[in-house]
């Protein structure tokens, strides 16, 4: 056994595609109208979003923040394994886009689940803050602007419950990440952010080789001390 992550050929990415999980079928219809879309590849992943969508299901999540909504597939996705009185609260500046999946929404009986905000993503950040919101949300995803990645993040956990989750899209960024010649402003901080919440004591991580790369990170409760090398020698001699 390979202790290496497989190499997607067309064949086994279109398997994934089919039996990686699955799409309620208004979710499939909104896939489908968004792949048709010049700006396509701003979509998250089909198993991305399914992976999303277990772990609300698994940890009981009933409150999500959405920082970046494009036409809403993922929006959708994570609204459907929510429970009837969970919210989702979904962030855009793009009003075309995101009408889009509104519609979408509508039809699959979700949209009293989803509340879309208009605007700069900080500031409605900044409002939801100033609604008393800090340590509400179970979970928060982001996928928007890369430069504001790692503002979104500290955001995130200030937004978050303890044990709450901060999960990431695009931190693979294409394999530019890995790339030392790729000195682009994204790459970088994309890159950059990675080593930060690699050793963010806040947070347990983990990175993914799922669609263009998802990080996820749950916040951490009250934080023990380091143990000091003495104490581990000490330990380690009984």
């Amino acid at each position: 056994m390979s202790p290496r992550t497989l190499a997607l050929d067309a064949a086994l990415q279109g398997w994934l595609d089919t039996f990686g999980g699955r799409e309620h079928p208004v979710l499939a219809e909104l896939r489908e109208a968004t792949d048709r879309l010049p700006d396509a590849n701003m979509r998250s992943s089909t198993l991305q979003m399914q992976l999303l969508a277990l772990i609300i299901e698994l940890t009981g999540a009933e409150r999500i923040l959405e920082i970046g909504c494009f036409t809403g597939y993922g929006t959708l996705a994570m609204a459907t394994a929510l429970p009837p009185a969970g919210q989702i609260v979904t962030l855009d500046v793009n009003d075309e886009w995101t009408r889009i999946g509104q519609a979408h929404w509508q039809k699959a009986g979700v949209a009293e689940r989803i509340e879309l905000r208009l605007g700069l993503a900080m500031e409605s950040i900044e409002q939801l803050f100033g609604e008393g919101a800090a340590q509400s949300f179970d979970l928060v995803y982001i996928d928007a602007e890369k430069k504001r990645y790692p503002d979104y993040y500290e955001a995130a956990l200030d937004l978050l419950k303890p044990g709450g989750l901060v999960a990431l899209d695009n931190m693979l960024w294409k394999g530019a990440v890995a790339d030392p010649n790729d000195r682009s402003r994204q790459t970088e901080t994309l890159r950059n952010l990675t080593r930060t919440i690699h050793t963010d004591r806040r947070v347990t991580p983990v990175l993914l080789p799922i669609g263009d790369g998802l990080m996820l990170a749950r916040k951490r409760g009250a934080m023990l001390p380091e143990p000091s090398i003495d104490s581990l020698l000490d330990d380690a001699s009984e």
